[in-house]
C-alpha cells in the first residue's frame, strides 16, 4: 500500500502535468491569418467532358468483338482539362488549368487553394469551363459577400446544384 507521501507525490505530479498541458493549449496565441485578413478556400474535384465523343459501333464491329466485350459504342477515356478563374472585385485573383488525374487522364480534375484577402465587402466571381471550349465558361457564379476578419469562407462546386456555392 502506498504511503501518504507517495499519494501526495502522485497528486502533485498529475497537477503539474495538467497545468503544463493547459498552459500550452492556450499559450502562445496564434492565428493563421493576420488581423484584417479573411480567407477564401476553394476546393472541388470534377471530371471534365471526354476529349473525344463516343463512336457508335457498327453491327459488324460488335459481332467481331468477343462476347464478353460487346458494347454499342466505343468511348475513349481521356478527359479535357478544366479552366478555372476566381475574380475578386473585378481583379483576377486565381486562374488555373486543371489537368485530369489518373494514368489514363480519365479521373476528375482537382483544386484546393486557400487565399488570404482583405476583410470587408467584396464581389467574388467564380468561373469554370469543363467542356473543352476555347473561350467562355460553362459555369459562372457571382457572390456579394461581407468577410469578417479571420473568417474562412469555403466555396464548393456541384454541377447538380447549378455550379458554385458558398458554405
Amino acid at each position: 500500500m502506498p504511503s501518504p507521501a507517495q499519494w501526495a507525490g502522485q497528486v502533485l505530479f498529475y497537477a503539474v502535468a495538467a497545468g503544463v498541458t493547459g498552459l500550452f493549449a492556450s499559450w502562445p496565441s496564434w492565428s493563421r491569418l493576420p488581423p484584417g485578413q479573411a480567407q477564401i478556400t476553394i476546393a472541388f474535384a470534377h471530371g471534365g467532358a471526354r476529349k473525344e465523343a463516343c463512336r457508335k459501333l457498327t453491327p459488324e464491329e460488335i459481332a467481331s468483338l468477343p462476347a464478353h466485350e460487346r458494347r454499342p459504342s466505343d468511348c475513349r477515356r481521356e478527359r479535357v482539362p478544366l479552366r478555372f478563374e476566381l475574380v475578386l472585385d473585378d481583379r483576377p485573383l486565381l486562374a488555373r488549368t486543371l489537368p485530369p488525374s489518373g494514368l489514363s487522364r480519365d479521373g476528375p480534375s482537382q483544386l484546393y487553394e486557400k487565399l488570404a484577402v482583405p476583410s470587408g465587402r467584396h464581389t467574388v466571381t467564380v468561373r469554370l469551363a469543363d467542356s473543352g471550349r476555347a473561350s467562355g465558361f460553362d459555369y459562372e457564379s457571382r457572390f456579394e459577400l461581407e468577410l469578417r476578419p479571420r473568417q474562412n469562407l469555403a466555396i464548393d462546386f456541384e454541377p447538380d446544384r447549378g455550379g458554385f456555392f458558398v458554405r
